[in-house]
């Protein structure tokens, strides 16, 4: 009887803190910040899974989509919402990296994986450019363009 009173008391004592915890907000803060560690997570578990032959390569795939998606919104979380808009080619190179990661680890070692996930990694990195360069990279362009302007107006005048 003893050991039931002490045990009820543990599960009142945890319902108690579960709930003072809930109320002073820090499952809301853990659940809006670390929610991609439910992508992250199965991503890496397929890794464990084929690298402890468990399971064939071709769930490195998607084990490699999760991994990097999950730090693409690492990195929204980070940085706000708005930094997808600039940074949306990582989701192609999600799709690059577990088509790579197949290519290195899988049984057939046909080009053709390797040759997807180069044209998808360089499709990717020439978006992800072309969208920084149309957010601020005009900015840069522009400066570029006075300091040369203003560097041929103050140079060496050439005297005719």
């Amino acid at each position: 009887m003893p050991n039931n009173k002490y045990s009820a008391g543990i599960i009142v004592l945890l319902a108690g803190i579960v709930i003072l915890l809930g109320k002073l907000g820090v499952f809301s803060f853990l659940g809006s910040n670390f929610w991609p560690l439910l992508v992250l997570i199965p991503g890496i578990l397929l890794h464990v899974l084929y690298f402890g032959r468990l399971f064939p390569a071709v769930v490195l795939i998607p084990g490699g989509m999760l991994i990097v998606y999950s730090i693409l919104f690492v990195l929204c979380i980070m940085f706000g919402w708005d930094t997808l808009k600039y940074v949306w080619p990582l989701f192609i190179t999600g799709v690059a990296v577990g088509l790579y990661e197949y290519h290195l680890f899988g049984a057939s070692r046909e080009r053709v994986f390797f040759n997807a996930s180069a044209i998808l990694a360089v499709t990717s990195a020439v978006l992800l450019i072309l969208a920084l360069v149309w957010s601020w990279g005009i900015y840069a362009i522009a400066i570029i363009l006075i300091a040369a302007g203003a560097w041929m107006m103050m140079g060496k005048r050439s005297r005719w």
